[in-house]
This record gives structure tokens, C-alpha cells and sequence, in this order.
């Protein structure tokens, strides 16, 4: 069956097309406030990528903070639902996922393919990958090189504040000091993944662990939740998709 999974985020909207078990196409761009046409724009992207027409896709599902404004599909299926189920297709051996997005990070304990259990820190925008691109922006450095800058820092320097307002202002405090990009770097991914672990370990933490979203290119928040854990954390391969993909699986389902 040939399924399309749309996840609507809060700054980006990803499309999956799904060929049995097979991805076959994935597109990304920003929403803006035209989100629906986007998502219909983007289905069409990813067929004419796959080399399809889209009156072949058979069913479309749909995830995502901004559901509501996905085109017509044929399967609904919650933010924490896709990300289990996405996250178990690629790695069944997950029982644990961690999902890093613009908006917001969520723990889910997983089993046979569905969540469990779950926590989400949606109320603090210090535990989002939004937060981390303004600090990269503060510090002027892009964000793929916040991330690898913060592995190179050799001072740690704490951040405390648990909100995103005062951890902003202990940044330009940091700026203002003359701190290095690095240390500031590794202060604020430090700082995000130890919120992070702290939200998980709530639920109970078993191997083996998953993150998916695109905070997972972080590599520098990645380095801390390992710490933080104290094992291995996996990261998916383009895992900002891995909502669509649990929504193309959903559709598929239904």
C-alpha cells in the first residue's frame, strides 16, 4: 500500500511517502501561515520525486501540532502516537523515545509499537529546539556548528535558569564576560539535555533509547543526554521524519 504521512510542526511541515515498507520520497519546508497549502504542495514534491502520481497515494495520515490544518486525509493520529510508532518501525528494539522538536521535547516509553507512558515539558520553551536556535543566533554560529563547537569546549560553565526568558539573559551575561562560543555552546546544550533526562527518568528509562525530532542533529545535546543517561542513545537516520512516518503507518493501518 502506497500511504503519505504529513506532520505539521510548529515551524517546519515534513511529508513521507510510504511504499509497503519502504520510505520512498521525504520533503521538508516551512509552514508559515499557509500551512495547508504547503503540506498539498509538498505531497505533490514527494511524488513527483518518487516518481508517482499522487492519485496513487492510497491514504494520507496525518500528526503534529498543526493537524488541524493538514488537507484531506484519511487517518489522525496524536504527536506522542507517531513518534512511538515511527520510532519502533525504525528500531524495534527501541523502548524508549525521546522527541526533540521546535516546540517541544517528550519521553515516551514504548511497547510493541505503542506509548505506554509520556512526558512532555511543552510548558518551557528551554527544553525546545527553538530555544537552541536562538542561542546559536545569539552567539552567531549556525546551527549544525553549535552543536560541534560545544564538543570541543574545555571549561564548564552552568546555566541554571529553568526558564527560557533567564536562561536567555544568563547567556547574554556570558556573552557580555567574553566566554567562549564553545563553553556558551556546551553551557546551553548541557543545560537542555539534563532537563531532559531529568523529564524521562520520570517515566522510567529501559533500553534501548531512541531520539527523533530535529533537535537529534544537535550532536552536542546528544553528547548530553548520553552522559546524562549514562549509555548509549541512538539517533535516528533523518530524524525529523520519523512523526510522518508514524502517520503514513497509521494511514496504512486504518
Amino acid at each position: 500500500m502506497l500511504t503519505a504521512g504529513i506532520d505539521i510542526g510548529g515551524k517546519n511541515i515534513k511529508v513521507l511517502l510510504l511504499d509497503g515498507r519502504n520510505i520512498i520520497a521525504r520533503k521538508v519546508a516551512e509552514g508559515g501561515f499557509q500551512q495547508t497549502e504547503v503540506a498539498e504542495n509538498l505531497i505533490e514534491e514527494a511524488a513527483k520525486s518518487a516518481k508517482i502520481k499522487k492519485k496513487q497515494i492510497e491514504r494520507i495520515g496525518v500528526t503534529g501540532s498543526g493537524m488541524k490544518y493538514a488537507p484531506p486525509h484519511d487517518a489522525e493520529i496524536t504527536e506522542i502516537g507517531a513518534a512511538a510508532k515511527g520510532g519502533s518501525f525504525y528500531m524495534p528494539s527501541a523502548c524508549t523515545v525521546i522527541d526533540s522538536g521546535a516546540e517541544d521535547s517528550r519521553g515516551i516509553r514504548v511497547e510493541n509499537g505503542l506509548a505506554k507512558d509520556f512526558v512532555t515539558n511543552d510548558k518551557c520553551a528551554a527544553g525546545a529546539g527553538a530555544f537552541t536556535e536562538s542561542m546559536a543566533r545569539a552567539i552567531e554560529v549556525s546551527l549544525d556548528d553549535f552543536g560541534k563547537i560545544s564538543l570541543t569546549s574545555t571549561d564548564s560553565v552552568p546555566i541554571n535558569a529553568q526558564c527560557a526568558v533567564f536562561a536567555e539573559s544568563e547567556v547574554v551575561s556570558l556573552i557580555n564576560s567574553k566566554t567562549a562560543k564553545e563553553d556558551i555552546a556546551k553551557a546551553v546544550n548541557d543545560a537542555l539535555a539534563e532537563r531532559v533526562v531529568a523529564m524521562v527518568k520520570r517515566i522510567g528509562v529501559k533500553k534501548d533509547i531512541l531520539i527523533v525530532g530535529g533537535l537529534a542533529r544537535n550532536v552536542g545535546y546528544v553528547d548530553g543526554l548520553k552522559r546524562g543517561f549514562g549509555t548509549e542513545v541512538f539517533v535516528a537516520d533523518e530524524p525529523e521524519y520519523i512523526g510522518a512516518l508514524g502517520a503514513a503507518l497509521a494511514a496504512s493501518e486504518k
